[in-house]
This record gives structure tokens, sequence and C-alpha cells, in this order.
């Protein structure tokens, strides 16, 4: 390619994003056969909501173009469910571009922008025409007029106005100040009555409402790099809760299922921790991408050879990840019968959307389940039932063995037992498994602010990614010299982490790391990158952010609040007061979602994104902000009387003095007892 034909290119790169919504309509093309696409959607709106849904989409447009477009639309709606106004794709690429190539008024505005390609490019997003990132329905926007609209509008944007999203629609641009949040996104803020499935079905055909998942809609996901390193953390201490005799993880097998979205870094985590790995997958065409793409070792397609090849791996100790192509019913029950002990096991589907190609239910082809799915929805929620039913039968006979089973947040236990599944403890008030937060996640990570921070290298040079992560191995193993033992693990499996990060391929998509770090890791990391944008070792600025599955950001109470028990599981504060304080304390912009890993109506989460530039000021924001948005998150595990959590307030005080938290009192339970006459 010349420097002419290159700059041609970028000409008209920025100019169909300034031009938002063209004057004149793009000729319709065919949606392209080489990427994914989003299931058929439920047909759940009456006759007269649908005039609705099709003025609500036409609204986008001057009345000149209804008559070319109403059909279209239309048939849009009779066909996937969904209006996304498939005319509007733009004619280029959808990547991740260096920051320098957006046209925009200010260096934060063309951040958000590469933020956002980045969530839609094939390579990262899982359904990138129907815009939904991973989940099977984390939705960016709604339809495509929505996102030329915020492209146009964050071109326009000076650092004096913030973009209001609604729920994937750009509001406007309003008037603010420099030290406000450029975006505010908020996703499925819906009425808490009107907070069920099938209100997300109804709302979102009617373009009102989208399920923002965590990062999908917050413009902050990175490929599945971020659940590789949550998993690979989360593999490597259950096996030290569960290592009676020392050997260590080589030779364990763990078991779960889902390659499509976040799904599929679990073979790569499984590499990573040292284990033979089983993921079932039920959509050839995930299983392959992620065995082209280097993230599983084999595809398997019989579940006796499966079997057969897993006890060779598990007997020659190898760190080794398999992908099998069918139901995970079939690989539980037929490991059972073989009599193949199983180390670990859990399940990443999309629970959160079972009735929507979130969960396949086993016995079913995955065409013929998804032609079910959109022609008897009824009949196909009977089998996922079923299924559910089956899965937890065969679950229960490998624990009964001694195999630790755990949900990984994905709604797993919440729908089997809403199926009829035996998944509850012997008092019927909870689970007979834990979520990984309450074992792990919780205990071991959260109570002491540890969690997943991330960077965007806005360049886009892998030679920029490189220092960044040197830079951050310097920063922990420096604070690893004098930290306290209570912290020394995780801060020691974050540095093996980041000196194998290049190694191990991590990269898809943007230029980007993620790591577990608490609030003082966090803040010197970001320090140290803001000096090298500045004394120019990097080529550019850098976006900090984080996963919403973190200390603060997320109240869920099947996952990331799970470990919390003193009553405010169920409680959505911190999420809220997360968001609010990030938005004064110099975030670049701020999402808050319902919804999110466990489904719509289970969770409240937020998040942020952060641009530093090199500036004093960019510090300044920096080290209010991420302090900020870790210690609120220890404040309330503390107060629940999580014992790591009020040893790291404890030590966040002593560090900050005006830091000042309420610390609890432990009430004596003999005391309570004799009170309530409970003797």
């Amino acid at each position: 390619m010349t420097s002419a034909t290159s700059a041609n290119e970028l000409q008209l790169f920025q100019s169909e994003i300034t031009a938002g919504i063209p004057a004149e309509l793009p000729t319709p093309h065919p949606r392209s056969t080489a990427f994914s696409h989003a299931p058929v959607r439920k047909d759940i709106l009456t006759p007269k909501q649908k005039e609705l849904a099709m003025r609500n989409a036409l609204r986008y447009f001057p009345s000149e173009q209804h008559a070319e477009l109403a059909p279209e639309f239309a048939e849009e709606l009779k066909r996937h469910g969904r209006i996304y106004m498939y005319r509007l794709r733009p004619s280029y690429a959808m990547h991740a571009r260096p920051i320098e190539a957006y046209p925009a008024q200010s260096a934060q505005s063309a951040s958000i922008m590469l933020m956002i390609q980045n969530n839609l490019d094939p390579a990262v997003a899982q359904h990138p025409e129907e815009l939904i990132t991973y989940g099977g329905n984390g939705g960016v926007f709604q339809n495509w007029a929505q996102y030329r609209l915020t492209m146009q509008y964050l071109s326009q944007m000076t650092e004096e106005q913030t973009l209001v999203m609604y729920s994937g629609h750009p509001m406007g641009l309003f008037p603010s100040h420099a030290d406000a949040p450029r975006v505010v996104v908020t996703n499925g803020m819906v009425i808490p009555n009107y907070s069920k499935p099938d209100d997300w079905e109804r709302m979102n055909a009617l373009g009102v409402s989208q399920y923002g998942q965590m990062t999908a809609g917050s413009y902050m996901y990175i490929g599945p790099q971020g659940i590789v390193h949550g998993t690979t953390i989360t593999v490597l201490n259950a096996v030290r809760m569960k290592d009676k005799d020392g050997s260590g993880p080589a030779g364990k097998l763990f078991v779960t299922a889902g390659l499509g979205g976040m799904s599929g870094a679990q073979p790569k985590a499984g590499n990573i921790a040292g284990v033979v790995s089983v993921t079932a997958e039920v959509n050839s065409a995930a299983a392959y991408k992620r065995h082209e793409q280097g993230w599983v070792d084999h595809v398997v397609e019989d579940v006796q050879e499966l079997t057969a090849r897993v006890k060779e791996s598990v007997d020659a100790k190898a760190a080794v990840s398999y992908a099998y192509l069918g139901n995970v019913v079939d690989v539980w029950e037929a490991f059972d019968e073989a009599g193949l002990f199983v180390d670990l096991g859990s399940d990443q589907t999309s629970l959160h959307n079972p009735w929507a190609g979130g969960y396949y239910p086993a016995g079913l082809g995955f065409e013929e389940a998804n032609e079910m799915m959109a022609s008897d929805p009824d009949a196909f929620a009977t089998l996922v039932k079923a299924s559910l039913r089956r899965h937890a039968e065969a679950v229960n006979k490998h624990t009964a063995r001694g195999t630790y089973f755990f949900d990984y947040g994905n709604a797993f236990l919440l729908e089997a037992s809403r199926s009829g599944a035996d998944v509850m403890n012997e008092d019927g008030d909870g689970f007979k498994y834990p979520s990984y937060v309450q074992d792990i996640m919780g205990p071991m990570c959260f109570d002491y602010g540890f969690g997943p921070f991330r960077w965007v290298c806005t360049s886009g040079k892998p030679e920029d990614l490189e220092l960044t992560d040197t830079i951050a191995c310097d920063v922990l193993e420096r604070l690893m010299q004098e930290a306290p033992d209570d912290i020394k693990q995780q801060m020691d499996d974050n540095i093996r982490w980041i000196k194998g990060a290049k190694a191990n391929r991590l990269v898809v998509g943007s230029q980007a790391r993620i790591l577990y770090a608490d609030a003082q890791g966090r803040m010197e990391i970001a320090k140290a990158f803001n000096d090298a944008i500045a004394d120019r070792r990097l080529a550019g600025p850098v976006v900090l952010g984080r996963d919403h599955h973190d200390v603060s950001g997320t109240d869920s109470p099947f996952r990331e609040t799970s470990n919390i028990y003193d009553g405010s599981a169920f409680t959505a504060d911190m999420a809220v007061q997360n968001f609010a304080g990030d938005a004064f304390r110099g975030a670049t912009w701020i999402s808050l979602h319902n919804g999110g890993g466990v489904g719509w109506g289970e969770v409240m989460n937020g998040g942020f994104g952060m641009l530093i530039d090199g500036s004093a000021d960019s510090e300044r924001r920096l080290t209010s902000m991420l302090h900020w948005d870790v210690n609120n998150g220890i404040a309330r595990r503390s107060w629940a009387r999580n014992e790591g959590a009020e040893w790291a307030i404890r030590r966040a005080m002593e560090q900050e003095p005006r830091l000042k938290v309420t610390m609890p009192a432990h009430a004596d339970d003999e005391v309570v007892s004799k009170a309530l006459g409970h003797d």
C-alpha cells in the first residue's frame, strides 16, 4: 500500500465518521458469512408494539426516507426479532486504530472512539454485525444508526461538553466542564418491577433499552484476555485449596463448558495454570475459531476419543487443553462411566441468557436448537430445564467422589435451581456448591482490594505494550519487597502473570493488558505510565480501566458480592456510589448497567475509562479516582465484617490519613443468642 493510498483511506474513514448518519442512504448489502450472528430473538411484540418499534427505528431518519426504509426494517424485525439497521454498517474495516487517526477535538473523545471500535472488531466481538461483543446479548449499541451518531458526536465534542448515552442511544452533547466525564453511559436502567428476561426482550425489540453486559456497553472489553487472567487465578487458587498432598496443578483435570465470547479464555487459562482442561462447546465455529487463535490445543468430536486422550494427558501430567465439540452433559456422564476423576469443575455457558442461545440442551443439535428457540420458545425452555437437571445430576455424581465444583458466576446454579435441579443445600436457603467469589476471588482478592486493572496503549504499537508490561512488573516487584505477608501471594501471582504475558499471546484487538492489583499497585503503575508518556518513552497516551467484575464495581449476590454475609448482598449502593464517585474524581467516561454476568435484573454494575496523557492533570485524576474506585468496595466489605477487608481498609487509612472509614464491632454469638432466647 502506498502512502497516498493510506492517506486517502484515512481521509475516507474520517469523513464517514464525521458524517454520522449519511444524508444519502447507503446501498443495502448482505450480512457477512464470515462472522457469527446473533440467534433469532423471541417474537415477543404484539402487532401494536411492532408498529411502535418501527416508529422508534424510523425516527433516526428524515421522513422522506421512511418509505424506503420501513419495509427493510419490518423484514429485519420479522427475520431476526430486532431492527439492527444492517444497511448502516460502515464501509471501513472495524478495528481500533492509533489514536491520532480519529477525527476528534480532544484526545479524550478520540480514546473513546478507539475503545468503541475495539469492542466491535470482528476479532474481538462475538456477533459484530449485531453490535454484540460477548455473552450472547452484551450490546455496545442497539443498531447501526446509534453507532454512527455516537461517533459523529464524539468527533464534534469539546472538553466543555458531555455525551449522554441511554442504552446505546446518544441523547446528545450537553454543556459541562473540563473536569466532567466526556461520556456518561447507562444501560438497562429500568424500573425494578420490569426487570425480568421477557422485559428485556420486549424493550430491546422496541429499541428503548439494551443489555450492556459489563464491559461491552461500557467500551472496555479487551477480548478474552481479561477472563483468562481471572480464570487462571481462580484455577490456581482452587488447586491450592484442594491440594492435599502438595502435588501442585500438574495432572489435575478441570472440566467446564463454553468457548464463545469471554468463556473462550478457559482453555488458555488452564494451560497457564498447568492443568489438563476440557471445555465443551456446541458451536463448531466457536470451537474451531479458538483453536485457530491458539487458545485451545485440540478439538475432539467424539466423547469416547476425548475420554481416552484425557486419561493419557492426566497420566502424563501434561498442561494441555481440549475442546469437545458437543454438549458438556455428555462429557460429565462419559467421564463418570469411565471412572475418570475430575479435580475441578465449573461452567461458563451464558446462562444469564438461558432461553436465547446462552445454554443449549443436551440431545439437541446446534442448528436444531437455534431454530426451536425462535419457532417454539416454550418447548425450547422445557428442554433447557430438563438438561439443567440432568447436568446437575451428572455433576453431583462427581462431587460425591471428591470433585470441587464451583459456579463461575454465569448463573448456572441459579437457573439450575429454578429448573428443579438438585443444587440446594440441606437447609434449602442456599446452593450446595459455592460461587468462585465465595471461596476464592472474594476472600483472596476482592477483600484485599485486588481486582482486574487494565490498560490500552492508544498508539497501537506492540512495543508500547511491552514497555508497559516491564513498567508494571518493576512496580509490583518493588512493592512486593515491603508488602505484608497477607498479600504477597496475590502479588507474586501477578508478577508471574505479567512476565509471561507476551509469551502467552494474549492480545486480541487493541494493545491491551490486564493484571490484578490493589489500590496502591494501580496508582503507582498508572503514575509510572504517565511519567513514561511525559518523557516520550511511550509513543502515545494510555487508557486505564478495569472489568466491572471488581472490588467495588458490581453488586451481584450470586457472584461479586456472594461473600457478603451481613444481609446486604442484594443491595446495590456500592456499584451506584462507585459510578457517581468516579464521575467527580476524574474519569474520562463512566457507565452504570443493570445486568451483566448472571443476568438482567440480577446485577447492578459500573465501570470507567480514563485517558492519561503524561500531564500533571492526569496524575491528579488517576490518584484521586483509583484510590476511591478500590477503597469504596473494601470499606463495604469491611463493614460486612469480612476479615481480610477489615485488615485492608485499616492499612489504607494508615497510608492515607484523609481516609476515615466506619469500622464494625463484632457481636458475641452467645450474647445475641441469649438476647433472642435462642439458647
